[in-house]
């Protein structure tokens, strides 16, 4: 159990890096939209990761009648925060839509990190 939560802590702080190598690499562009969308994306993304983590430990740590109840309506809130969040970033925030995918992307890119370093 012990590696799992320092696998889980070093994904998160892996998360972060990711972020900042894709933000840098963004500045090649020298465009401010595509910089502000992997940086919107990324930051969305890790919440959105950091959010399920949480509802997953509260739903599986006590799990008792109501919980599941509960673990679907947070994940219906979140849904719906994260749509609304990259229909804002796209129609008022002025973001790049391919810049804001990649930035959404920094968790799948975790994974995989996470998958080769482990299969070898």
């Amino acid at each position: 159990m012990e590696q799992d939560d320092q696998l889980l802590a070093l994904m998160a702080q892996r998360n972060w890096i990711i972020l900042v190598v894709l933000v840098l690499g963004s500045l090649l562009w020298q465009s401010l939209p595509v910089t502000m969308g992997v940086l919107a994306g990324g930051v969305l993304v890790i919440i959105n990761y950091r959010w399920l983590g949480r509802s997953l430990f509260k739903v599986l740590g006590n799990p008792v009648s109501g919980a599941e109840k509960g673990f679907k309506r947070n994940y219906l809130f979140r849904l719906i925060f994260i749509a609304s969040s990259i229909y804002l970033l796209l129609v008022r925030g002025g973001v790049h839509p391919v810049a804001l995918m990649v930035g959404l992307s920094v968790v799948v890119i975790n994974l995989l990190v996470t998958i080769a370093k482990r299969l070898y």
